[in-house]
């Protein structure tokens, strides 16, 4: 793929024969009881098929009025893996395997796709979706930087396309719960919210490589299609075994607070009424904490660490707090703010259902879902600034409406990252 140009005659020139290949209906295709006929359900493909990808398939696959029908990795031994989880689940041998997603996007029987690559993929995979016709749900966080978010919402927009970012938190019940009790006013007026999350990049963006290493055969792996638009590097076996080989390498992710922060900066919007918008004022004041500040004097916390041995968030307002954890466990202060929940209490593992019910029912409907690529963007987005904080060393001001910084050349740079040819938004 080096030096090739992505063009639109390239690109749908490699699926033609895909395209043209008849796709057998098999018995499956017939309604039951309790399963749509073919045609009321949303033919899917999946992009990226890790641990993530599959769990994530595996939620899809459950759903009655679901039929995927393709899967897609640059590995040859995990796409297989999926290839075979779907041909289990529907009983046959129907499910086609691609190595480029461009393939798997060229097919005009899909509906939706779902996005579960690595972080560098997510916004480009995205774009492509959207201009090939395809709803998307993708994997958080949605994009790399702040431009890539911008370019998703705006090709959704443009392209008419559902999307759903992939922070299922926001569906799920415990979650949920706290951040309306927050959002409801039952705390008093908000004044901060705390999000603990894993370790802290403070070189965001910068190019990383590790020591070369024989590359595998394109077969097994496509080392080019896996780094995709980051800056290439010579191969290292390191890099592609889960997510912790490459989110804290700063040119492939942004750590913590991308990973798991963008969870919370979901709900810390959500609970704020700030859907759209993101915190104006972002500064360093420890070296494992970020302050950032919303216009309406509410603070948003970035913690490194982890309260209690989990990944917390905590709501604290003038007349109380409440706090959930990712074991789902509730407590708050007064105890009368858990409702029909008891302090510390557990739930069941976070389970992607909800948020995935919902995917499908805006792709039915024609809506935005919870998380549509607007309100994902302003919370990642504040990921992001939070990073470039602790990049810079000092205090950064942001514009929400105009999406740039306050009188800032060095951080406005900062916003995006060159793609490495032939990938471009």
């Amino acid at each position: 793929m080096r030096g090739q140009q992505l063009t639109r005659r390239h690109f749908l020139g490699r699926t033609a024969a895909a395209i043209a290949a008849p796709y057998v209906i098999t018995s499956t295709a017939l309604g039951t009881a309790n399963r749509p006929a073919a045609s009321e359900r949303i033919v899917m493909g999946t992009i990226g098929t890790g641990g993530r990808g599959r769990y994530d398939m595996a939620g899809f696959l459950a759903e009655g009025d679901v039929q995927m029908v393709a899967v897609c990795d640059v590995q040859a031994d995990r796409c297989r893996a999926a290839q075979q989880l779907v041909n289990e689940r529907y009983g046959n041998q129907a499910c086609a395997a691609y190595r480029d997603l461009r393939e798997l996007l060229g097919r005009q029987d899909l509906d939706a796709v779902l996005i579960a690559t690595g972080d560098r993929w997510h916004a480009l995979a995205s774009v492509l979706a959207a201009k090939a016709g395809k709803d998307v749900y993708s994997e958080k966080p949605m994009s790399l930087t702040i431009a890539e978010g911008r370019a998703v919402a705006d090709a959704m927009r443009g392209a008419l396309r559902v999307y759903q970012c992939g922070t299922q938190r926001r569906s799920d019940p415990r979650f949920a719960f706290a951040a309306s009790v927050a959002r409801s006013g039952k705390l008093g007026p908000l004044q901060t919210i705390q999000v603990y999350t894993p370790g802290f990049v403070r070189n965001i963006g910068a190019f990383e490589a590790r020591p070369a290493e024989p590359e595998p055969p394109r077969e097994i792996l496509d080392w080019d299609l896996w780094l995709g638009p980051v800056p290439w590097r010579p191969y290292n076996k390191s890099y592609v075994g889960h997510v912790f080989s490459w989110s804290y390498v700063p040119d492939l992710g942004g750590g913590g607070i991308t990973d798991w922060g963008t969870h919370q900066a979901d709900l810390a919007n959500f609970a704020n009424h700030a859907d759209t918008t993101s915190p104006v004022e972002y500064e360093q004041v420890s070296p494992k904490q970020v302050v950032a500040r919303y216009a309406n004097g509410v603070r948003l916390i970035f913690e490194e660490g982890i309260a209690e041995g989990l990944v917390t968030l905590r709501f604290q307002g003038a007349d109380g707090w409440i706090r959930v954890d990712d074991n789902l466990g509730l407590d708050a202060d007064p105890k009368s703010l858990l409702g029909p929940y008891q302090a510390g209490q557990r739930g069941s593992e976070e389970k992607p259902a909800n948020h995935i019910v919902n995917f499908l029912e805006c792709v039915k409907q024609r809506k935005p879902p919870v998380c549509n690529a607007e309100v994902a963007h302003r919370a990642t987005t504040a990921c992001h600034i939070a990073n470039i904080c602790l990049c810079l060393g000092r205090p950064v001001k942001w514009d929400p409406e105009q999406e740039a910084f306050l009188g800032d050349d060095v951080a406005n740079r900062m916003r995006s990252r060159a793609l490495r040819q032939p990938w471009c938004l």
